[in-house]
């Protein structure tokens, strides 16, 4: 026998022992590393998977343009004159007795506060509460009463990942929607004489004009935030978590800090007068209406854009017959929109616009229509008092 074979005939029983530890060390170096490794990517890193609460997953998912419809109606505009000049800034309807949320560097010093609704309808409003360290205020419109606000989450918090939808009205741009997602979770930072504490960091911009506008999760539809701050550096914007203002708020919906100015029909007819007065406010305000006209047809808002029309209008042509004339209607698309003064009080609007509709043998056909609104106030509303449409 030679030296090797006799070397393994004498120490077979100890290499058989040095495999078998080494197997095993093998084995329990993968366990700890693929547990431990895992662990600390759920617990160490924001980026990892984090499980949603069942908050979240009972809430049925809504289309994206189902959330979009529903949520614009209930923000607003906010146009703030102060001693420091003139302001915009965005806001939400928080609940039914007419209180508004907005950021409190919005409504800082504000002397006069007008509240401008998705349906071109001013309101004059009052600063009830404002804090002097968390970016928060509550503005109080008399008006709005009694009229449903957004849906609140408040419970849980959001995550990393979650795909959101940011509101308001950049640069006075009304009902500008950006959507992104949730880039960051308790950031803190101070902007004086602010603080903002446990914020999140949201990839939609959040521009002037657009602070104080909520922040809807996608897939739910729920108020999680309040767009308060942005960035010069790419598109990154800051919003406080719903759950950490809710009990100030609420506390000045119960005790107000100032007391609140009752809206007389004086006050609403001045605030027409001063739109009148700006003719490029006045026609672009005009215009939008119309926008928002086919905004809510396209969202089958058949009630919602029927109440757009004058009285003198809707008496010539009841809910019904207007209903059924856009049943088969899948879609309008604004391609063109141009507006003038007619008189003093007045807008023309004219524009093109394109259809998807259905025949009766449901085909699908594609036509262009001329359309020509008159737009003015009624009862201090703005409204399309009447209107014609030539197909072209």
């Amino acid at each position: 026998m030679n030296q090797t074979g006799a070397f393994f005939s004498r120490n077979w029983w100890l290499i058989l022992l040095t495999v078998f530890i080494l197997m095993i060390g093998g084995v329990g170096s993968w366990y700890v590393h693929f547990f431990y490794s895992n662990q600390t990517i759920v617990a160490a890193s924001q980026l990892g998977n984090i499980e949603q609460t069942a908050s979240t997953q009972q809430v049925q998912d809504k289309d994206l343009k189902s959330v979009i419809f529903e949520n614009q109606k209930l923000v607003v505009l906010l146009q703030v004159k102060s001693e420091y000049g003139d302001s915009l800034g965005s806001g939400f309807l928080y609940n039914d007795q007419g209180d508004i949320i907005t950021n409190a560097h919005v409504v800082e010093g504000a002397t006069e506060v007008t509240v401008k609704m998705a349906d071109s309808t001013i309101y004059k409003g009052s600063v009830i509460g404002i804090s002097q360290d968390i970016d928060v205020a509550l503005v109080r419109v008399p008006d709005l009463v009694g009229k449903a606000p957004m849906v609140l989450a408040r419970e849980g918090k959001s995550e990393i990942g979650d795909e959101v939808i940011a509101f308001g009205s950049p640069l006075g741009l009304e009902n500008t929607v950006t959507t992104g997602i949730i880039s960051g979770i308790d950031r803190d930072f101070d902007l004086e004489p602010y603080r903002y504490k446990g914020v999140y960091q949201i990839s939609a911009p959040i521009a002037p004009g657009n602070s104080g506008g909520p922040l809807v999760d996608k897939k739910t539809g729920a108020v999680i935030g309040i767009n308060s701050a942005g960035t010069n550096q790419g598109n990154i914007g800051f919003s406080i978590p719903i759950t950490e203002v809710l009990p100030i708020v609420e506390n000045w919906t119960k005790h107000p800090t100032t007391a609140v100015a009752v809206a007389t029909h004086s006050d609403s007819a001045a605030l027409v007068s001063d739109l009148i007065r700006d003719d490029g406010t006045f026609r672009a305000t005009a215009q939008y209406l119309v926008g928002y006209f086919y905004d809510s047809l396209n969202s089958q808002d058949f009630v919602g854009a029927y109440a757009l029309l004058g009285s003198e209008w809707q008496g010539q042509m009841a809910y019904e017959t207007f209903r059924n004339g856009y049943l088969y209607t899948s879609w309008v698309k604004v391609n063109d929109m141009t507006s003038s003064m007619s008189g003093d009080d007045q807008v023309r609007v004219t524009a093109i616009i394109q259809a998807e509709e259905r025949t009766e043998k449901n085909e699908t056909k594609f036509s262009q229509y001329q359309v020509i609104y008159q737009i003015g106030f009624e009862n201090n509303k703005l409204k399309i008092l009447k209107g014609s449409a030539e197909k072209i």
